[in-house]
């Protein structure tokens, strides 16, 4: 591990749950696992809060336990969980794309609470809903139900592992932290619930209602002790899952990039036809007849089978390999080479990182080592057919320097804290006035009201805004970017690892 990932994963901890959980977090990603006592010792918090902040990273699954066999618990971060949070926003907005809002909403609130009950889950995407929507209408807990049961159906989301039931009866002391398991055949499988209900919308504050209302509200819940009808049964958003997604997407695009459209529609489908039944560590689907890619193609793509044929034989028979023919029964059977493709992405990724960086000359040597894997310095000047002395600068040039760095992502982190921080006072008064704004449009106040608390804020910092929001949208692209060039690198890396 790499003091850029320590960096890194230390300004991500600080970022999403402040400086206690990230004291906690990054003296265990630097010391490996560790027992309760010696880790409030190491950090000098008291054994409350070194507990509360392990609570929040369990429930975040950012930390692991593992029992001992002298009978105590040692906790464990893993540093590449939680540079993960990196990946957060791509998830979500892949859950938007692929589910709507509703889909969104599922995801991200399983992201910021770690884990939660579908019935939990349910209510609360029903009430975020319910608030955007115009007055009267609201968000039935069905539709945000049915929405839940296809991303468990497509495996984005997953069950938690639980704790094994024990009975009331026994004698025997609970052991020191609960094994978690979870039976694979109940994985995706949503509990049968009836949630009958709508979203809500919260009150405004102006509400003479509203502290009467909240205290009633209150005294009900607690006197409801009955349990939800889930009550145990936690999900969690399926990281592996949102990077094979990523994976396949990747792949669809180098196709269409090479080939065409249709071509890339076709690897697309087959793509979608494996996403089940083969692991995201597979190197190839599972194979696939020419039958079942036709009867699967979307709806209303008119190609005839006769032309499919043609487009699956030019797949096979293209150099880069991506599709491969693995028999002839169902009118021949096919296959994408997941490990082929992801080492032709990163060889292109590489490539490009070499070229933008060191020029089309390096890039030209960069290409040469990679196709012959070992060559002198003399057999470099003379494939490449550039003059000795600019070859060994442009070798050492790219010995000396790392191609793709966390570093880079932990400076855009800090730059957009050192923006935020700067602009702390205008972003405070900002939002100040929105919540004003947003309470006097609930209770119907006229336009000149709401005119002059929009004034509040001079148009000196209404530039000054937008120039903040400018700045912090191009870093977060920036970030973007470079995590979507790591993670095509990282997933060969992975997929090179598994193989061996």
């Amino acid at each position: 591990m790499t003091q850029a990932e320590i960096k890194l994963c230390s300004l991500l901890l600080q970022e999403h749950f402040g400086e206690i959980v990230e004291k906690i977090g990054t003296h265990l990603i630097k010391t490996g696992s560790q027992p309760l006592r010696v880790i409030a010792n190491d950090t000098g918090m008291s054994l409350d809060q070194v507990k509360k902040a392990l609570c929040v990273l369990i429930q975040h699954n950012l930390v692991t336990y593992q029992l001992q066999k002298r009978g105590f618990v040692e906790y464990e971060a893993p540093c590449s969980r939680v540079l993960r949070i990196l990946r957060y926003p791509r998830y979500i907005y892949t859950a938007k794309t692929l589910y709507s809002d509703m889909g969104e909403l599922i995801v991200e609130e399983l992201l910021l609470n770690g884990k939660m009950t579908m019935s939990a889950a349910v209510r609360k995407v029903a009430d975020r809903l319910t608030e955007t929507m115009e007055d009267g209408k609201t968000m039935d807990y069905g539709e945000v139900s049915n929405t839940f049961v296809r991303l468990a159906d497509t495996h984005f989301i997953q069950r938690c592992p639980m704790a094994p039931e024990t009975t009331e009866t026994s004698d025997a002391p609970p052991p020191p932290a609960p094994t978690l398991a979870v039976n694979e055949k109940d994985m995706y499988v949503v509990p049968n619930l009836n949630l009958i209900g709508k979203g809500k919308r919260s009150r405004s504050f102006d509400d003479e209602d509203n502290g009467e209302h909240k205290a009633k509200r209150q005294k009900q819940d607690a006197d409801s002790k009955e349990p939800p009808p889930d009550d145990g049964i936690y999900w969690q958003a399926n990281i592996d899952r949102f990077h094979q997604h990523f994976r396949d997407q990747a792949i669809v695009s180098a196709v269409a990039n090479r080939m065409d459209q249709t071509s890339s529609e076709i690897v697309r489908t087959m793509l979608r036809m494996s996403e089940i039944t083969t692991s995201s560590n597979a190197p190839y689907t599972q194979p696939l007849s020419s039958n079942e890619i036709f009867r699967s193609l979307p709806t209303g793509y008119n190609i005839v089978k006769q032309i499919l044929d043609q487009y699956l034989t030019l797949l096979a028979d293209d150099p880069l390999e991506f599709v491969g023919k693995s028999g002839d029964s169902g009118g021949g059977m096919y296959v994408i080479n997941l490990h082929k493709a992801l080492a032709t992405l990163a060889t292109a990724t590489l490539e490009s990182i070499v070229q933008e960086r060191f020029g089309s000359r390096c890039a030209r040597i960069f290409r040469l080592l990679l196709r012959k894997k070992h060559l002198e310095q003399k057999q470099v000047e003379d494939f490449a057919m550039i003059p000795a002395k600019e070859a060994k600068d442009m070798l050492y040039k790219m010995l000396s320097e790392n191609f793709v760095s966390l570093q880079s992502v932990a400076n855009l982190i800090e730059r957009r804290q050192y923006e935020t921080k700067e602009n702390k006072r205008l972003l405070e008064k900002s939002q100040r006035v929105e919540a004003i704004l947003a309470s006097m449009q609930a209770t119907g106040a006229e336009e000149v009201q709401l005119q002059e608390i929009e004034e509040m804020i001079t148009a000196p910092e209404r530039q000054q805004l937008e120039n903040l929001k400018r700045n912090v949208n191009k870093i977060d692209a920036s970030e973007n970017q470079v995590d979507e060039t790591i993670f095509v690198l990282e997933s060969y890396i992975e997929s090179t690892v598994k193989k061996l």
